[in-house]
């Protein structure tokens, strides 16, 4: 993503490794991950985010990555409710 011109680069899709606390997070953020948009997300994945200096935006309506991100370059995502509850 190119903030500058406000826009989608390139997208490049990867497999992640096995799912454990903390590794996920720390794995993106040797990817170069800085953000993460998400329909919900515990308190604890959000504080594990945090902690690897990704910020976390939660109570999205399901849509296309690309979506979301277009939205967010253009201002317009709108946060909601975070849809995970615990």
């Amino acid at each position: 993503v190119d903030l500058d011109a406000r826009a989608i680069t390139a997208r490049e899709d990867l497999v992640p490794p096995p799912h454990e606390p903390g590794v996920l997070p720390r794995w993106l953020a040797e990817q170069g991950v800085e953000m993460i948009l998400a329909g919900g997300m515990g308190q604890r994945a959000q504080a594990l985010f945090g902690e690897q200096n990704i910020r976390v935006t939660v109570g999205l309506t399901p849509d296309t990555p690309e979506n979301l991100v277009a939205q967010y370059l253009g201002g317009t995502l709108k946060p909601g409710a975070n849809a995970c509850d615990h």
